[in-house]
């Protein structure tokens, strides 16, 4: 396969990593030779990286297999999670999550690529979460006209920045990858 091939969020080979690519640009630049320029997440590390190959270069592509799982609860450093046909249970590297596992709850559905059927290699949590606030300073009267933000701990444990109207006890829906308050829940 070559860079004609490319897309985002596959996985390649490169300089012996295996590496997610997170965003690619095909250029040609007047009269010189058309190159892609990818930028990648190498999987192990987590490093970003980038790198410009030339239009038809061969690469070398990673078979990796997206499946569903059922996050459980937390053991060490890693989350346990449940292949909901099989029933089998599965250790994944926290880190597989980014900052995205402070919003989790225990019961959620995650996306996970797995590399030859057994060795997980990205995870993904759910995009958006609704969690209860379970501790906010609470809203003074006539102050909610600005568009000032105060500190919110949600049921997690995790805080995030929330509008002066919210209170304890309410739900709100939270963008995981951002780590940031979209809004409130009826």
């Amino acid at each position: 396969m070559n860079t004609s091939d490319l897309s985002r969020g596959c996985f390649i080979k490169f300089n012996g990593e295996l590496c997610q690519v997170t965003e690619y640009q095909h250029r040609t630049p007047g009269n010189l030779r058309a190159f892609y320029q990818v930028n990648m997440r190498v999987i192990r590390t987590g490093k970003q990286i980038e790198n410009r190959f030339r239009a038809g270069e061969e690469i070398e592509f990673v078979r990796v297999e997206m499946k569903q799982y059922q996050y459980l609860y937390k053991d060490g450093d890693s989350l346990v999670v449940m292949d909901q046909e099989t029933f089998d249970q599965l250790y994944i590297p926290e880190i597989l999550f980014g900052s995205a596992f402070a919003f989790m709850k225990e019961g959620v559905i995650v996306d996970v690529a797995m590399e030859g059927g057994d060795n997980p290699v990205s995870a993904t949590a759910p995009s958006k979460m609704e969690l209860e606030v379970t501790y906010t300073e609470p809203a003074v009267p006539g102050n909610t006209a600005t568009n000032t933000l105060k500190p919110a701990t949600l049921e997690t444990g995790a805080s995030v920045m929330v509008p002066l109207f919210v209170n304890t006890g309410e739900i709100i829906r939270v963008d995981t990858a951002a780590g940031t308050y979209v809004e409130r829940v009826k």
